[in-house]
């Protein structure tokens, strides 16, 4: 599958599961994430920079991303600001899940662009209520999209 460019969408998955990208540099960080995700149906791939993350998300569509601030290379907030300038990304959910937890830096991720916000340590119980949601709400947009779109082409076509 060919990446999206950046004015084409990607692909719709298929019946495929959930896809969890977890973008964090510590490795004890990565590991409780997975664990408390283990037993569920999703999809999980793991990237360790900025940089990665984007790359993954170019060629793996994640429908999530675990997304933790302090990161090398490209930092979180900037990750999460190039994915909503980018209309094939933009609708992507982002969970920032970092030991920021000052006024001051909830304020720069949703400045950013963040759909929520977890603070480290991670309450297991929160972030599987937190990762449900945001999936069911990125499900329900790309539903209430595709009648969108079939609305509009029922109406080019005309009577």
């Amino acid at each position: 599958m060919q990446p999206p460019t950046p004015n084409q969408p990607a692909p719709a998955p298929s019946t495929r599961p959930p896809r969890i990208l977890i973008a964090d540099d510590t490795p004890e960080a990565v590991e409780l994430l997975e664990a408390y995700l283990a037993g569920t149906d999703y999809e999980m791939a793991i990237a360790t920079d900025g940089e990665e993350t984007l790359a993954r998300v170019a060629d793996w569509h994640p429908d999530l991303i675990l997304l933790d601030v302090m990161m090398p290379k490209i930092s979180g907030f900037e990750v999460c600001k190039r994915l909503r300038a980018n209309p094939a990304t933009r609708d992507i959910a982002v969970l920032m899940v970092t030991a920021l937890d000052q006024t001051s830096d909830v304020e720069r991720a949703v400045e950013a662009g963040t759909d929520d916000f977890l603070s480290k340590p991670i309450n297991k119980t929160e972030l599987l209520l937190t990762v449900r949601n945001l999936l069911a709400a990125r499900q329900n947009k790309k539903g209430i999209d595709r009648a969108l779109d079939y609305f509009d082409s029922m109406q080019r076509e005309g009577p």
